[in-house]
């Protein structure tokens, strides 16, 4: 029962976790696995790091495959302990773990934040929002810039916070998706090209990129799908997709963000400004018609379709195979 709960989890299960999220997003209250995870990498990386290449590839190595594995196996033991009390409280428990691996309302409401504080004309306030969907410098940005950012960070998050969450817990329930998710951690923290982690992470990257190569692609199917029922454009989302993706710096980035583009008849991408530092970044997408705030409120609604379609559609592939 315990591998029932753990390493399956029913479709049901996985739309209870659904509208647990959509209902409550992250609450501050929560103790979110992403934060141990976090807490873990970097307790690690400071016995680890040594400056040194050659050693700090194997140990960044180290690293990565452990916490991957002591995420994946603490969600496990977790749920078989809840399993061997009840079944009902395993399916709980897996419920309750599921759900903090899904980012959809979280996502939707920074994007929602920075919209607002746009269509209230109140740039600082908008800017003050932008840390929670982006890296670059809010502060390098005006309002066009703001409304593009959002939006590429919708799409981007589509797949890392939605769809590949979602995928990893239909093929392998709740230790699936929490060890994809200490995959996306290591990238985020570690997975850098900068002369600290230019090595130390480089495993933590190599694996992120496949754990997303899937996941990406299907992402950029899901919004092209959800660009024809909202506005349309799915094959002008499929088009721009198919000649902009392999742009982008990332294997799989390029692919949710230039279906987007496509989407919306917008132009992503470009330069940007981190820490000071201008970064140029591939363009994806064509300026078909003015940038408004209304991009961002059409960027969310493809999101939300997107996520449903994903969800559907995984649903539907479980049924046949079974």
């Amino acid at each position: 029962m315990a591998m029932t709960h753990a390493l399956h989890l029913s479709t049901a299960l996985i739309a209870a976790a659904i509208l647990l999220d959509c209902s409550l997003g992250d609450p501050a209250w929560l103790p979110h696995p992403v934060r141990i995870i976090g807490a873990a990498i970097s307790r690690g990386e400071t016995v680890l790091h040594t400056g040194d290449p050659r050693r700090d590839l194997g140990r960044g190595a180290i690293l990565t495959v452990a916490i991957v594995a002591l995420s994946a196996t603490a969600a496990w033991a977790l749920v078989a302990l809840c399993d061997r009390l009840h079944p009902a409280v395993g399916a709980l428990a897996a419920i309750a773990i599921a759900w903090t691996t899904l980012a959809l309302r979280s996502l939707d409401r920074a994007a929602a934040e920075v919209q607002d504080a746009l269509l209230r004309r109140d740039d600082g306030a908008a800017r003050r929002a932008m840390p929670a969907l982006v890296g670059r410098d809010p502060s390098c940005l005006d309002r066009e810039g703001m409304v593009r950012a959002a939006v590429e960070s919708v799409a981007e998050n589509s797949s890392d916070g939605v769809v590949a969450p979602l995928l990893f817990l239909f093929i392998a329930g709740p230790a699936g998706a929490i060890a994809y998710k200490a995959v996306n951690t290591l990238d985020s923290m570690i997975g850098h090209r900068d002369a600290r982690y230019a090595y130390f992470g480089k495993a933590a990257a190599r694996l992120d990129d496949a754990a997303n190569w899937i996941p990406a692609r299907l992402t950029a199917v899901c919004i092209a799908a959800a660009s024809e029922l909202w506005l349309g454009r799915g094959r002008q989302a499929l088009a721009i997709c198919g000649r902009d993706a392999r742009k982008h710096e990332s294997p799989n980035a390029g692919y949710p963000e230039a279906a987007m583009a496509g989407g919306l008849g917008m132009r992503l991408g470009g330069p940007a400004i981190y820490e000071g530092e201008k970064i140029e970044h591939a363009t994806l997408g064509d300026s078909e018609c003015p940038v408004t705030i209304d991009d961002i409120a059409s960027a969310r609604m493809i999101f939300k379709i997107a996520a449903a379609i994903a969800f559907a559609s995984f649903a539907a592939f479980r049924m046949i195979l079974t």
